[in-house]
């Protein structure tokens, strides 16, 4: 169990965590959570024992063993197989023993190092990194180059690789997802679910939190507060808590009112002296409740376009790609035929290197076709964030000299009042925007385009910068804007929240997708299933192991491919039915809690309240018995799945 008690620490002169206290469970898997600088990789820190409490203490197990992805990845000429392999530091020091027993002539050494070798599966090592890099994206050629071949992104991949490949009992992940397309996290979401230690994970991707964890750890006011859950059972609790916490804020400030009058009245009198005097005692010994600083949550919203052409464009038989430096072509996307009707939401689907970046690139006119032709509605304003939009931005200017290139012919104030909507104000309006953040430079990136009123948006992975609480701005004003929208993200909630349709590009071709992101998850999870086959197959052919019994080995695969296929035909009906429910019985739980909490309150029987207290009881009465009912078809549909298999 890991257990912080009343533990304090500092960071220079900044106090961290005052006197805060919570445990974590074998085997539970932890969001970590809140407002950046709250201390979420400093408490990382203390996890691995680079950081000590300057109060109270800290304990966990001290055999636990502890992975986590390193930040920097050396420009190493090793493979990338090799490079994830060194993940596993005792298989590694067990190869030692076996070299430096052999080279000793030590048969003895030699074979006790070689069973060490057995029982820690290092026979299957190979197999199992090769397959962390095929679901983290990787191809098998790829597995085999230098990891000084990969770029920033990737290496960070190969780290990812490392930290799983590393037997652990605590997992530490901070940001897993920040580099990794839609496929990777599905694959990675996968890989967690079975993983038997102790996780916590940093993560601004809710979906992803929503997948993986069991429990949230909120960092606030110097606390760290534990919620059974996941992020959106998290977010519930946590709006009811505020509402409690500011309802009795509220009360308790009308009772000091209430003493501070009296003794503001009476204390000069010497009749009534004493009875002020308590009431100042009264007050001094109140234990005044916080009030709910919930930080105003940041909002924004899209302005009305100008015009609505449709279609807004038509791309026909059109050829994407790049002229090479020898004058030749390099087609990424072929034959794309496309009408952008006014008012679609489409997300594109598809992994990493399939050409969505490319196929928005051309929509967005930054990029000329290859071939084929495409024309653009009367009126058509193209808002486009591309993946690197950062980039564009200039480090020594600040955000309202960037504004002011847009606009030249507007009043500074008007200038000044749009960018403080996107909290750019007083100073911070004219500094140079070098040292922001990349949350601050997405979020004025974001501006410095819907100044421009587009009626066509091209977002491809707007939210790598953002922190939860921008995505979750960004996703409302998404949802609510009126134009139309082609989004590429890894950020399933946001694809969910905002988009109605969905294409895939996929084999260099554009295909509509019939399906939603379930449907996307389960044809990822059996296209990487069937990739990894693949891949083990052709190295058996590679290594002459291609014979009569691998024909066999591939028909049997093909035919419980087709037995896989015939199971979730059945199983997909009883799942949605299931996800039906669940989400009804978790609506309903939220709306029990908020129920029994006002059934509970002594304040809710008085006299005035006694009609909505009625109510209260008749609807808590309708809540549990639904409740009981949706447990019973809850059981009843996990019954006929497990009939199915």
């Amino acid at each position: 169990m890991i257990r912080f008690n009343q533990f304090s620490l500092s960071r220079g002169t900044k106090p961290l965590f005052e006197d805060t206290s919570f445990t974590l469970n074998p085997g539970e898997k932890a969001g970590l959570v809140g407002a950046n600088g709250a201390g979420k990789s400093t408490l990382f820190s203390v996890l691995r024992g680079e950081l000590h409490a300057d109060g109270g203490d800290f304990s966990m197990p001290p055999s636990w063993r502890i992975a986590h992805v390193a930040q920097e990845t050396p420009a190493v000429d090793r493979s990338a197989l090799d490079y994830t392999l060194d993940g596993d530091t005792s298989l590694r020091a067990i190869e030692a023993r076996i070299a430096a027993a052999s080279a000793t002539h030590d048969g003895a050494a030699e074979a006790e190092a070689h069973a060490a070798f057995a029982d820690a599966d290092g026979y299957t090592a190979p197999a199992r990194a090769e397959t962390l890099l095929l679901g983290l994206g990787f191809t098998l050629e790829q597995t085999k180059e230098p990891v000084s071949s990969f770029s920033g992104g990737w290496r960070m991949r190969l780290n990812l690789a490392q930290a799983l490949m590393c037997p652990s009992d605590l997992l530490l992940l901070d940001e897993p997802t920040n580099h990794l397309d839609l496929d990777a996290i599905v694959w990675l979401e996968d890989w967690l679910a079975r993983y038997p230690g102790t996780l916590v994970v940093i993560s601004h991707d809710r979906e992803f939190l929503d997948s993986v964890c069991n429990v949230t750890l909120h960092l606030e006011n110097r606390q760290v507060k534990r919620y059974g859950g996941n992020y959106s059972q998290f977010e519930v609790l946590r709006a009811q808590q505020i509402a409690l916490q500011q309802s009795a804020y509220e009360k308790q400030q009308r009772t000091v009112a209430h003493l501070q009058s009296f003794i503001d009245r009476f204390k000069a009198k010497a009749t009534k002296a004493k009875q002020a005097q308590s009431r100042v005692k009264a007050l001094e010994k109140m234990e005044l409740i916080a009030p709910a600083h919930a930080s105003s949550p940041f909002t924004f919203e899209f302005r009305e376009p100008d015009a609505a052409p449709n279609p807004m464009m038509v791309m026909e038989d059109v050829r994407c790609g790049y002229h090479a430096d020898d004058g030749g072509e390099i087609p990424i996307v072929e034959s794309v035929s496309l009408s952008i009707q006014n008012g679609q939401r489409i997300g594109l689907l598809g992994a990493n290197g399939q050409g969505k970046s490319t196929l928005i690139k051309t929509l967005a006119q930054t990029l000329e076709p290859l071939s084929g032709g495409v024309r653009q509605g009367k009126g058509l304003q193209i808002g486009y964030f591309a993946q690197h939009q950062l980039e564009t931005l200039r480090p020594d200017d600040s955000p309202l000299q960037h504004l002011a290139r847009l606009a030249p012919d507007t009043r500074e104030q008007e200038l000044r009042d749009f960018l403080g909507s996107f909290n750019f104000s007083g100073e911070m309006a004219t500094a140079k925007i070098a040292p922001f953040s990349g949350g601050e430079k997405a979020r004025l990136a974001l501006a410095l385009i819907i100044w421009q009123k587009p009626n066509l948006l091209l977002l491809d992975e707007p939210t790598n910068h953002l922190d939860l609480e921008t995505r979750h701005a960004l996703t409302m004003a998404l949802a609510q804007f009126e134009g139309t929208l082609i989004l590429v993200s890894h950020d399933r909630h946001l694809l969910r929240a905002t988009t109605d349709t969905f294409m895939l590009v996929a084999k260099h071709r554009l295909h509509p997708f019939d399906g939603d992101l379930d449907d996307y998850r389960d044809w990822l999870l059996q296209h990487a299933a069937e990739t990894r086959a693949a891949a083990k197959e052709a190295s058996a052919a590679a290594s002459g192991d291609a014979s009569d019994s691998g024909l066999n080995r591939k028909e049997q695969r093909r035919q419980e491919a087709q037995e896989r296929q015939k199971l979730a035909h059945l199983k997909k009906p009883l799942q949605s039915r299931i996800a039906k429910i669940e989400k009804e019985m978790d609506k309903l739980n939220a709306e029990k809690t908020a129920l029994d909490a006002f059934v509970a309150d002594p304040a809710s029987y008085e006299a005035a309240l006694k009609s909505k207290l009625t109510e209260t009881i008749r609807r808590q009465g309708e809540v549990n018995a639904r409740l009981e009912t949706l447990e019973m078809e809850w059981l009843e549909a996990h019954e006929e799945l497990e009939q199915i298999g």
